[in-house]
């Protein structure tokens, strides 16, 4: 059996590798990324090498007056914007907002790691089966500083999954996908919105590194990332371990329950319904009607897949946001703020007693704020 998963907004899964502004240059509205390689050796028969040895070293990102002939001529890849506009965003851009992060990539090129879709898998089946007590009494046995913080998140997840052999995910195995061709990625225009509380009402603001907001969105701090555009899609092996919905074997691991695919395909549904909503509602309060119809295209589609016992919605990847990792969606839950509260890169958020979390990531499509990253379609073949 084969999966394959289709990308139904701009979608990056990242293997932690990023182009820093030295790897590459913009020329005619794409990323030049260098082969420094080859570059290195065609600088070594003269005396250039130390002048551009010497500017990799000194400068933020290279003179294209200098070394613009690189770009055209040595370029390992070229990726071009999504969307022209991108390439004067860049230009007025600060060097420590350049950094692009890019693809999963191995030897054969761009792929999906199993990894990465079956921890998504995860995250919906541990939502639909914690408690509203689990969180209660994680919250219970965290001190003041946050201290405990793993040990109590392990024990909400063994409630919801089940223990080492019991695991209901070892139903399932999934392998990397097969390598896709690198013409399937763009680079993107992202930038983070957020809330803020005027009158009673929210009003949408655009954060700005490193901290503050602004109301123009230009004036905002502009991120770059490698993304899968929209159609791409990926296939790999499924493997559906049937043994262990056996009951002798269910009972030898302690299963309290036996997860089926159909079964799990309706939970992972039910939980990108929730996410969903609570997006199309976040859209609503920043009245951006380029994402607010975005939001309603995937409902809709996500209302067709409705009692498919095979393909389902999913939130995946780098930028779909904290919604897609947390087991709880109700943000509003007292415990649950409490357990935010102690972590430091949350506790401010939660103290302005806006909805949490009040930023999101914001997708540019032709120059307007139109997508969330990372909602792919789920299918087994």
């Amino acid at each position: 059996m084969r999966y394959r998963i289709t990308c139904l907004t701009p979608t990056l899964v990242g293997d932690g590798e990023r182009l820093s502004p030295i790897d590459y240059m913009v020329w005619k509205d794409q990323v030049n990324v260098l082969d420094q390689m080859r570059i290195f050796r065609l600088l070594a028969r003269g005396p250039r090498l130390d002048g551009y040895l010497s500017q990799l070293k000194r400068a933020e990102k290279l003179d294209f007056a200098s070394w613009g002939g690189f770009a055209q001529n040595y370029a390992g890849r070229r990726i071009p914007f999504e969307h022209a506009s991108s390439s004067a965003v860049w230009e007025r851009a600060r060097a420590e907002n350049l950094f692009i992060p890019t693809f999963s990539t191995g030897p054969a090129g761009p792929y999906l790691p199993g990894s990465a879709l079956k921890g998504s898998i995860r995250t919906a089946l541990v939502c639909a089966r914690a408690t509203s007590q689990s969180l209660k009494d994680a919250a219970a046995k965290l001190s003041k500083d946050g201290r405990g913080m793993r040990q109590a998140a392990n024990a909400v997840e063994d409630s919801a999954v089940g223990p080492g052999a019991s695991n209901a995910l070892r139903l399932i195995g999934l392998a990397d996908s097969n390598p896709i061709a690198r013409a399937a990625f763009k680079i993107y225009l992202l930038r983070v919105s957020t809330l803020e509380s005027r009158g009673g009402k929210y009003e949408l603001a655009w954060k700005q590194a490193p901290r503050g907001g602004t109301k123009k969105v230009e004036d905002s701090t502009p991120i770059f990332a490698e993304m899968a555009v929209p159609g791409t899609t990926f296939e790999g092996t499924f493997q559906e371990n049937h043994f262990l919905q056996l009951p002798d074997v269910a009972k030898a691991f302690r299963s309290r329950d036996r997860l089926t695919v159909p079964a799990m395909f309706k939970t992972i549904q039910d939980y990108t319904g929730r996410v969903l909503q609570a997006q199309s509602q976040y859209a609503g309060w920043t009245g951006l009607t380029p994402l607010k119809t975005g939001l309603e295209r995937l409902q809709q589609r996500h209302q067709e897949l409705s009692g498919a016992e095979n393909r389902c919605l999913l939130p995946l990847g780098w930028s779909a946001g904290f919604l897609s990792k947390t087991a709880f969606l109700d943000t509003k839950d007292d415990a649950y703020r409490s357990i935010l509260s102690t972590v430091p890169y949350y506790s401010r958020a939660i103290q302005s007693n806006l909805p949490f979390p009040k930023t999101r990531r914001i997708v540019f499509l032709n120059n307007q704020p139109a997508a969330l990253a990372g909602f792919v379609e789920l299918e087994l073949m």
